[in-house]
């Protein structure tokens, strides 16, 4: 195999090929330098794809149709197939704007912990923000906490006030649209619990009024036995 050389899409060499959803993407490997039928690869990741007949050759195409947002990221290599090392890998840029909807309602006692979560996915990375009753949210230190991956955007509100009760919106924007997503949150009055100096006494008293019964009949137990 000295000497051969492959291409994709016009690439002799490992390359990122940038696209959007919708059409699908067409990919073509070429063999060169070659007199002689050469057989040819292709795999998506890890994972041989199926050719068919006639589409092995020295000229060999693939589709990927339809392109959706799991295709971004992906690798797919042209090898052949005497000679893995002669290959040419293309990696999908898969560009998608964020899709992020809706609104849900929360009900949280006072003092109690709360996050609220969005789908933050796009291709570019999106920019985020959060709001309160359309007004940039003024974030207070040991009350609100922010957490943020390539897919989700968190606020966690710790021991909730009646002050806090109000509509929170996510605001993910990217260049190629936006998204927001509306949290209406509402605090409940804290729910009275029990005592437990109460609860201790209670459980007192009645093990106290058990060893006197037990003792009081103590003659007839030991009489019984």
């Amino acid at each position: 195999s000295a000497g051969l050389e492959l291409s994709v899409n016009n690439h002799a060499a490992d390359f990122t090929l940038s696209t959007e959803l919708g059409p699908p993407i067409s990919l073509s490997c070429h063999v060169y330098n070659s007199n002689q039928a050469e057989e040819l690869l292709w795999y998506r990741g890890d994972g041989q794809v199926g050719l068919k007949d006639g589409n092995k050759v020295n000229i060999s195409n693939i589709c990927i149709s339809p392109v959706n947002e799991s295709d971004n990221g992906v690798t797919f290599t042209c090898k052949l197939a005497r000679d893995k090392s002669v290959q040419v890998s293309v990696t999908l840029d898969i560009q998608f704007p964020p899709r992020l909807s809706g609104e849900e309602t929360l009900h949280v006692e006072e003092d109690k912990d709360v996050t609220l979560s969005c789908n933050s996915k796009s291709n570019p990375q999106a920019q985020t923000s959060w709001q309160k009753d359309n007004q940039s949210l003024t974030l207070q230190q040991n009350h609100h906490e922010l957490y943020q991956t390539s897919e989700v955007f968190q606020l966690s509100i710790k021991k909730v006030q009646k002050s806090d009760s109000g509509t929170y919106t996510c605001v993910v924007q990217s260049r190629l649209g936006s998204g927001t997503k509306d949290f209406h949150l509402i605090v409940e009055d804290k729910k009275p619990g029990f005592p437990k100096e109460a609860v201790i006494a209670a459980v007192v008293v009645v093990t106290i009024t058990v060893l006197f019964g037990i003792v009081a009949r103590k003659d007839k137990i030991f009489k019984v036995w």
